[in-house]
């Protein structure tokens, strides 16, 4: 998913999600949590990702436990947001994630998935940028 992301390969994305997933980045932008489609979180991301000249996530140290055709899948991850600016070029946010995962028809599709903020590094007033690119884009 976030490979996808990264190349903007939306449908892919899409793909990777059930109907409706539990979405939740509150620890970071104190929004709460909200039951959205796939369709909804790539329209989200894409008002902002492809402004980006690089986005990188990184992921790892996954700890996941599979109960018959239910899994939660906790791991680590790293967003570095690339645009060349006088001011910092990079954006890094840095947290975990926790996500559920349900099996049908031999396939896993997230359910659930929340991102647990930590830190963030560089300059953050990149993301206005990268919004204002994607809307004179």
């Amino acid at each position: 998913m976030f490979v996808n992301s990264d190349k903007r390969n939306w449908n892919t994305v899409e793909a990777q999600f059930a109907p409706k997933v539990n979405l939740d980045y509150s620890s970071m932008t104190g929004n709460p949590a909200t039951e959205v489609s796939p369709e909804e979180i790539t329209t989200g991301w894409k008002t902002v990702l492809p402004g980006f000249t690089y986005t990188h996530h990184q992921i790892g140290n996954f700890i996941t436990e599979i109960n018959d055709t239910k899994a939660h899948s906790f791991c680590y991850g790293t967003a570095t947001h690339y645009i060349e600016d006088e001011n910092g070029s990079v954006w890094t946010v840095v947290g975990s994630y926790d996500f559920d995962l349900e099996k049908k028809d031999n396939n896993w599709k997230i359910t659930s998935m929340t991102f647990n903020y930590k830190y963030q590094d560089g300059n953050g007033k990149l993301i206005e940028k990268a919004i204002e690119n994607v809307k004179s884009n």
